[in-house]
C-alpha cells in the first residue's frame, strides 16, 4: 500500500476557515430520505426554517435562500437591485472583497475601488468622504465585507452605516456576512443593512450549497427598477413562493434538513453564547500566535475576527510548506494564503461546531509543525492559549 493510501488513525482536523466541521446531528439530519418539495411536509419545514433564521440575521425582512455558494449571493444582490453602468463603492480588505468587486465589474457595474493592504477593516471615515464627494448621488451601493476570510479582519458595520447616514446619501448598503454570520453579532435591521449576503458552510455548520440574501424594504423597492436580465436569481419569484413554503425550482432539500437542525443547535446554545464561544476561542488563538512570536495579519486587535486568524510567516519561510508538513504529520488542514498573501500566511479556522479541546489540539499541531519545519518561533504559544481558556468561561 502506498503512503498516500495508508490509514491515518483518529479524525482529520479541518482547521480551514470554512467549510467548517459539520456536526453529527446535522449529518444525520441531511441523511434523511428526500421528501416531495411540493408537498405540505416540505412547506412546514421551509416556514420553520425562515422563523429560525430571522433571529440569526436579526431581521424581520425576507430572507431568500438559493442553491449556491456565497458567490451566488453576491451576484443575486447586484442583479436584483442595480442597473448596468451603475456605480458602486467597494473596499479592498482582502481576497473575497476583491472577488466581489470582480463580479460587479463582469456584470457591467462601475466600481469605485478603495485600495487597501489586506491588514485591516474598512475605514468608516473614508466611506463618508467618498459619499460626501458624490453630491449627484451617482453611487448606488456601498459594498462591505463584514469579516474578510483571507485576512481575519472584521469591519465595523454599524459604524459604516453611521457614516452613510452622516453623508445623507441614499446608496444601498450591502454586506457580505459569509464568514461572520452565527460567529459574531450581526444586526441586519438595526444596522440599516439593505442586503445581507451569507452562505451555509461557515458559522451555520453545513456543507457548502446554500446562499442567503436578507433583503430590506428599500432593497425590494430598488429591485423594481433593476434592468439587469436575471431569472434564476429573481427575488420576485423566490419571495412569492417562499411565502407558502416553496421554491420556484427544485431546492436542496437535504441541505435544508441540515439547516433546520443547525438552527436548532444554535438556538439551543443561545446566540449570545455562540458569539462568546467564538470570541473566546479567537482570543486564545491570538494569544498563541503572540506566544510563538509570530505576527497576526490583522494589525488592529479590535478588528481581529471571531472566525479565523491569519498568521504571517517569518521572512524566507513558506506558509504552504508548513501547511504540507502539518497535513502529512498530523492530518490537519490549515487555510492557505489567498491572492497576494499566498505563501506568506497560513490561516487557523476557529469557526462553527468547535470547542476548547479541539482548539488545543489544533494549536498543538501548529506548534509541533513550526518546530518540525524549522520555522523560527518561540515556545509556549499553546500554553498561553490554554492558560487563557482555563481562566475564562
Amino acid at each position: 500500500m502506498s503512503k498516500n493510501n495508508a490509514h491515518k488513525a483518529g479524525r482529520h482536523f479541518l482547521q480551514i476557515p470554512g467549510p467548517s466541521n459539520v456536526p453529527d446531528r446535522v449529518l444525520c439530519a441531511i441523511a434523511q430520505p428526500t421528501i416531495d418539495h411540493r408537498g405540505p411536509e416540505f412547506a412546514q419545514l421551509t416556514l420553520g426554517i425562515f422563523d429560525k433564521l430571522k433571529p440569526v440575521f436579526n431581521t424581520e425582512s425576507p430572507i431568500l435562500i438559493y442553491p449556491a455558494s456565497g458567490t451566488g449571493g453576491w451576484e443575486s444582490s447586484l442583479l436584483n437591485t442595480l442597473c448596468p453602468g451603475d456605480k458602486v463603492l467597494a473596499f479592498e480588505t482582502g481576497h473575497f472583497a476583491t472577488l466581489w468587486k470582480n463580479v460587479a465589474v463582469k456584470l457591467g457595474l462601475e466600481v469605485i475601488w478603495v485600495e487597501g493592504d489586506w491588514r485591516q477593516g474598512i475605514d468608516a471615515d473614508v466611506v463618508q468622504r467618498h459619499l460626501l464627494d458624490d453630491q449627484s448621488h451617482q453611487i448606488k451601493a456601498v459594498l462591505a465585507v463584514h469579516t474578510e476570510t483571507s485576512s481575519g479582519a472584521t469591519s465595523d458595520i454599524a459604524k459604516i452605516r453611521k457614516a452613510i447616514d452622516a453623508a445623507n446619501h441614499p446608496a444601498l448598503y450591502m454586506v457580505d456576512a459569509v464568514s461572520s454570520l452565527a460567529c459574531t453579532e450581526l444586526r441586519h435591521d438595526d444596522w440599516g443593512i439593505d442586503v445581507t449576503i451569507s452562505a451555509s458552510q461557515k458559522g451555520l455548520m453545513l456543507p457548502p450549497g446554500l446562499c442567503f440574501n436578507a433583503v430590506s424594504e428599500k432593497a425590494l423597492a430598488a429591485s423594481k427598477g433593476s434592468t439587469f436580465p436575471h431569472s434564476y436569481w429573481s427575488w420576485d419569484s423566490m419571495q412569492e413562493l417562499n411565502k407558502k413554503g416553496y421554491f420556484p425550482y427544485t431546492p436542496s432539500t437535504n441541505i435544508l434538513y441540515g439547516l433546520d437542525e443547525a438552527l436548532c443547535m444554535l438556538h439551543d446554545e443561545g446566540l449570545a453564547n455562540v458569539f462568546a464561544r467564538h470570541s473566546r476561542l479567537a482570543q486564545a488563538t491570538q494569544l498563541a500566535v503572540a506566544g510563538w512570536g509570530l505576527e497576526n495579519l490583522c494589525v488592529n486587535p479590535e478588528e481581529c475576527s471571531n472566525s479565523t486568524t491569519a498568521v504571517l510567516m517569518p521572512e524566507g519561510h513558506d506558509a504552504d510548506a508548513l501547511r504540507n508538513v502539518i497535513l502529512d504529520r498530523f492530518n490537519m488542514s490549515l487555510g492557505m494564503g489567498l491572492g497576494k498573501v499566498k505563501g506568506t500566511v497560513f490561516r487557523i479556522g476557529h469557526i462553527g461546531d468547535f470547542n476548547e479541546l479541539m482548539l488545543a489540539g489544533a494549536l498543538s499541531g501548529v506548534e509541533m509543525g513550526l518546530n518540525i519545519a524549522g520555522v523560527p518561533h518561540k515556545k509556549g504559544g499553546v500554553n498561553a492559549a490554554l492558560e487563557f481558556l482555563a481562566s475564562s468561561a
